[in-house]
Order: structure tokens, then C-alpha cells, then sequence
């Protein structure tokens, strides 16, 4: 007795090779997952984030003086003077910073007298003469004599020539901070009391 008739096994043959060749094609391709593309669209969104703002401003002024890389000078006499907390603190503050060819302009051997650790006081003295307690941004610098961290006055001359500090200009104003704002200066300002021959 058959148990397939000869069209009905060719059906069933038919039908198995099918189910067979189904998986073979599904295993040639790969799973269609969604992918995730920024847009130009996004991208704006994203840099409008205010939190993602408040993340690339969160650096102090020392730490945009270490990024800048003209100020490398400032920051070693920073670190000398033990002034790196101080100016990493809440304040806010507005420095005005010598750049590096500030410092390279100092009589020979003084900056390296400075960075003695016998002379830190007035290292400290001669950098804090360029720390004023609150964020001053250019807008509102006006001449006048003002009060330094040092506790001794600044003379700032401001028309429309631009800005001077005890006769050192400012060349690029208002780099700002998390912490306060920055003035860069082409001269490093030494405080009228501060008599550099008597260092050792």
C-alpha cells in the first residue's frame, strides 16, 4: 500500500525545500536595528543645552590660564605662591594676566629670584597686586584708582584707545571663568611699595 501518492509527496517535497531555504535567506542578513544619527538640528540643540553650557564653563581661571598655553609663566608663579586655591575658590575675581613675553620682559634673573621659596611672600605680594575681589568685565572698567587683593590701589586708565593698568594694556579682555573673568596685560605690574632690589 502507498502511503503518498505521487503529487502529494512532490507538494510535501516542495514545502519542506521552502521552510529550508527561508532561515538560509534570514541568516544572510543582518537584523535592521535603528541607528542613531545626529542632525546639524541636533547638533545646535545640543550646544543650546544650558546644562551642557554650564559643563564647558565650569573651568577657574587657573584652570583656563593652564589650558590658554600663554600663561605658563603666570601659572608656575601661581603655584610658587601658593595661590592656586585661592584663585581655584568661589570668588569671583578679576585677573589681570600676564602673558609669558610679559614675564620674559622682567629684568634678567628677577622671575627666577621670584620663584625662590624664600621670596614667596612677595611673589604672592606681586601677583595678588593683579587680583581685584569681584568679576569686572570690560563694559564696566572705568578710570580710576581701584583696590587690589594686595591692599594696594591700581590705576586703571579707560577711554576709547582701550584699557590700561598701571600702564600695562590690556590686550584681550574678558576671558572668561567660572570663578570670575580675565583680563590678559602685556606687563607684568609690580606694586608700587615692592622694592625688587632688596630680593636675595
Amino acid at each position: 500500500m502507498k502511503l503518498f501518492s505521487p503529487p502529494f509527496f512532490i507538494r510535501l517535497m516542495s514545502l519542506l525545500a521552502a521552510l529550508m531555504v527561508v532561515p538560509a535567506i534570514a541568516s544572510c542578513q543582518s537584523p535592521s536595528e535603528p541607528t542613531a544619527e545626529v542632525t546639524p538640528d541636533a547638533e545646535e540643540q545640543i550646544a543650546a543645552d544650558p546644562e551642557v553650557a554650564a559643563e564647558s564653563s565650569g573651568d577657574t581661571i587657573v584652570d583656563v590660564a593652564i589650558a590658554n598655553g600663554s600663561f605658563d609663566t603666570l601659572v608656575a608663579a601661581v603655584q610658587a605662591a601658593d595661590l592656586v586655591e585661592t584663585l581655584s575658590g568661589e570668588g569671583p575675581f578679576t585677573v589681570f594676566a600676564p602673558t609669558d613675553e610679559a614675564f620674559a620682559a622682567l629684568p634678567e634673573g628677577t622671575l627666577d629670584t621670584l620663584l625662590l621659596p624664600e621670596n614667596q611672600a612677595t611673589l604672592a605680594q606681586i601677583l595678588t597686586y593683579h587680583v581685584l575681589s569681584g568679576e569686572v568685565p570690560s563694559g564696566e572698567v572705568t578710570t580710576g584708582a581701584v583696590a587690589t587683593v594686595a591692599d594696594e590701589e591700581l590705576e586703571i586708565v579707560a577711554d576709547e584707545s582701550g584699557v590700561t593698568v598701571g600702564g600695562a594694556t590690556v590686550v584681550t579682555p574678558d576671558v572668561e571663568a567660572s570663578n570670575g573673568i580675565i583680563h590678559v596685560i602685556d606687563t607684568v605690574l609690580l606694586p608700587p611699595s615692592l622694592d625688587l632690589s632688596a630680593l636675595e
